[in-house]
């Protein structure tokens, strides 16, 4: 039963049908939690004594950074499925896990350096931290450069995959980069097999902000997947259909 329900998960039409109830789910608790946990951590929470208010970029930096990590074994983990069981719908998430991943990536190393200059005096440093983020940057933008290299979609879907499962040995090197090696860097400020070392009164509203963000991505992902779904699914009777529902009902 539960490999009946792994394969049917598999089937590009199974889930554009069954993912239209979630969207509107997704949408309207993301948008909630976003301008909830936003609204908080910028105007409400307290200003902290040492970084006065530039430290509130953490309320847009930290879950980026956040989700550019679980954002990347998402896209690796559907490169492998993809691999091993040759499913088109893992191919296209793996597709489409890229181009977010990039997107989240961009905007944790910009609001990075937008912190980074009030508190190092630098826009850039080559820390340790920020390097192994920098190269997580590249590895999403050389997975969706082979999805454009090849005309044989196999081929650039394994040469993809191979990439991203390659490149997951630079995840733990992202994590463990501030224990391993003198980094301007702050360590983790949540922690869960230790006490958090930021205040209450600063954590609950970031801790709002990326459960929103992964909501928010999970929104993103769904989306993007559905039109790659679309477009890579354009020649079958049931697009094709669904085409010609859609221009009827204008």
């Amino acid at each position: 039963m539960g490999w009946q329900w792994f394969h049917r998960l598999g089937s590009p039409r199974w889930f554009y049908e069954k993912s239209s109830a979630w969207i509107p789910w997704l949408a309207v608790l993301s948008i909630a939690l976003l301008l909830w946990g936003s609204v908080w951590g910028l105007a409400f929470a307290p200003t902290d004594f040492k970084q006065g208010n530039s430290y509130r970029i953490i309320y847009i930096h930290v879950p980026a950074a956040f989700l550019s990590l679980a954002g990347y074994y998402v896209m690796a983990i559907s490169g492998a499925i993809g691999l091993i069981w040759k499913m088109k719908l893992a191919d296209m998430v793996m597709k489409s896990a890229a181009v977010i991943g990039a997107v989240l990536t961009f905007v944790s190393l910009v609001t990075g350096a937008v912190w980074g200059k009030p508190t190092w005096g630098t826009w850039w440093v080559w820390d340790a931290r920020i390097t192994s983020m920098l190269v997580l940057f590249f590895l999403y933008l050389g997975v969706i450069a082979l999805q454009e290299a090849y005309q044989q979609q196999d081929t650039a879907n394994k040469a993809s995959a191979i990439l991203a499962l390659v490149g997951m040995v630079n995840i733990p090197i992202i994590y463990k980069s501030v224990d391993w090696w003198y980094t301007l860097h702050q360590p983790a400020t949540i922690k869960f097999t230790s006490e958090s070392t930021i205040h209450p009164s600063m954590l609950y509203p970031l801790l709002v902000m990326v459960i929103a963000f992964y909501l928010f991505y999970a929104l993103a992902l769904l989306l993007r997947t559905r039109s790659e779904i679309l477009y890579r699914e354009r020649k079958t009777r049931w697009v094709q259909e669904l085409a010609e529902a859609g221009k009827g009902s204008h």
